[in-house]
């Protein structure tokens, strides 16, 4: 039966018996309390003429006369009625009565048990009498010379009680029943306020959102964080906790606290925003757009998706342009000598021709031989190779030490390094410049050195170059500026070294990078 009920109608059901249990045990308690209060104003008054009637110098003396109840009688019967008592009652210390309100029992004992008065003590109590069940009062009578010579009961009968009670139910019973209505409106507007809020959904449906939300948050291949609009994390799918390297515990934290500086100040920012940045070693392109409920704005979403492999395809594209002018500018040179040797044999001048051919060299760097014999990196020997070729055909002398040692360590660590530095350096320098690389394997510490002649680095961006996104060049392919040489502090960082900026011996910049060394095999970390 519950089940096919609306939600709407359940919340009406729980809050009108929750009014109404509240409503019956605040009557009930009402009633006991006004019950109470009528019996202590009675026992205030009993009390009060019992005392009254026991210390009456006219009913004392008429204990001594032959017929003391033709004295104590009229005096009882006058007592009753001017207190709105029932009775009351004389005996003598036997029990007889020398009052009562018939006078036919006058003279004869009480049906009620006198010893609690008879013993000196004041009783309080509910007794069926001749009379019927009353809330009565007993207390001693004492001679002049102090002794217990009889007791005095005054009561009210409990039907008057329960009559007293019942004149001011009516008032209680209005009240009760107002404060039942108002409960009852109030149960329906709660109930439609919740069913309103939770927009007009039953629970079944409520839970079919969530899952199917759960469902689609976790099963995205993009990272999603949303903020309320303090800043505190409110969600985050497992692709962002994995692009972040977060757990649950981020959720519910300022995004200053956990996140990049770089994020956090996109997700805490209005409006629609699209930038690339640098979070750890990867390159993320991040879009946050403003959360919006009813047209009021609660806070922010971003959506980041992992750019570090096509990050990387755009550098080595821009790599690969260079190396395609550097081979178009080689065949077009070996082109014009062919023809020059071809010339020279259609002439018939094989000596000239011989000459020529031995004077043109052997070849160019791509096929020259080891950079440094040290060097036993092999990517790193290929990438100093192909840049050495590509200096040559821009006319910039890459000058690598001989004594240069560099040991394969299981990672890309070093080619990476020495790639973004050679890049930089190259850009710097320009025509007719000169890059000089040191290498240096220790058995604990990795030291790559950088210097070029170029025109260095300017005080006032000193402090900035290393900041994900800054970059004093223009051009290149979109996303890939700016992060060259953040990428080697990062990587600097977490192999528990640091990166040196210093003038060169040439001029120019020098940057030193110094890495712990990793153990050849060691899983590849991302970078």
């Amino acid at each position: 039966m519950v089940r096919t009920m609306s939600l709407r109608f359940q919340l009406f059901l729980l809050q009108l018996f929750i009014v109404l249990a509240v409503v019956l045990v605040a009557g009930s308690t009402a009633v006991a309390s006004q019950m109470q209060q009528i019996r202590d104003q009675y026992e205030d008054r009993m009390v009060g003429v019992a005392q009254s009637v026991a210390q009456l110098p006219s009913i004392i003396e008429a204990f001594d006369d032959p017929e003391p109840s033709a004295t104590i009688q009229p005096i009882a019967d006058l007592i009753a009625q001017s207190t709105g008592v029932t009775y009351v009652v004389v005996t003598d210390e036997r029990g007889v009565r020398y009052s009562h309100p018939n006078p036919e029992l006058i003279g004869k004992v009480v049906s009620t048990d006198p010893s609690v008065p008879l013993s000196g003590e004041i009783y309080v109590g509910t007794q069926t009498g001749t009379l019927g069940e009353s809330w009565r009062v007993k207390v001693p009578i004492y001679s002049a010379a102090g002794e217990i010579i009889g007791t005095a009961s005054v009561g009210t009968l409990e039907s008057e009680l329960r009559e007293d009670l019942f004149e001011d139910l009516p008032r209680l019973l209005i009240w009760l029943v107002a404060a039942a209505l108002v409960g009852s409106a109030g149960s329906i507007y709660i109930s439609r306020l919740v069913w309103r809020r939770i927009y007009k959904l039953e629970p079944e449906e409520i839970a079919s959102l969530l899952e199917t939300r759960d469902a689609m948050l976790h099963g995205i291949s993009e990272g999603m964080v949303a903020v309320d609009e303090t800043g505190r994390i409110a969600l985050m799918n497992d692709e962002a906790k994995r692009l972040l390297e977060l757990d649950d515990a981020a959720t519910g934290r300022h995004a200053s606290a956990v996140l990049d500086p770089a994020l956090a100040r996109l997700l805490t920012s209005p409006g629609d925003v699209d930038e690339t940045v640098l979070v750890g070693e990867r390159v993320l392109l991040a879009r946050t757009t403003d959360a919006v409920v009813d047209s009021k704005r609660v806070g922010n979403v971003m959506i980041l998706r992992d750019r570090t492999e096509l990050h990387q395809l755009l550098t080595d594209l821009d790599g690969a342009r260079d190396v395609t002018a550097a081979l178009r500018a080689q065949a077009h040179e070996f082109a014009n000598r062919m023809h020059t040797v071809s010339g020279l044999l259609e002439l018939g001048r094989t000596e000239q021709a011989v000459d020529f051919i031995s004077r043109s060299g052997h070849g160019g760097a791509l096929i020259s031989g080891s950079i440094a014999p040290g060097i036993t990196d092999p990517d790193a020997a290929s990438l100093l190779m192909a840049k050495s070729t590509i200096c040559a055909e821009k006319d910039i002398t890459l000058a690598v030490t001989e004594t240069s040692t560099l040991e394969p360590d299981g990672t890309t660590d070093a080619v990476t390094i020495l790639g973004n530095l050679i890049d930089n350096a190259m850009e710097a320098v320009g025509a007719d410049g000169t890059i000089s690389v040191d290498l240096e394997s220790g058995p604990e510490i990795l030291r790559i050195t950088v210097a070029d002649d170029g025109p260095g680095v300017p005080d006032e961006v000193l402090g900035r170059i290393f900041s994900s996104g800054f970059s004093t060049k223009d051009g290149g392919s979109a996303g890939t500026r700016g992060f060259g040489l953040a990428l080697v502090t990062r990587i600097a960082e977490r192999r528990h070294g640091q990166v040196v900026v210093e003038e060169s011996l040439l001029g120019g910049a020098e940057f030193t990078v110094f890495l712990a060394r990793q153990p050849a095999g060691r899983p590849l970390q991302a970078s």
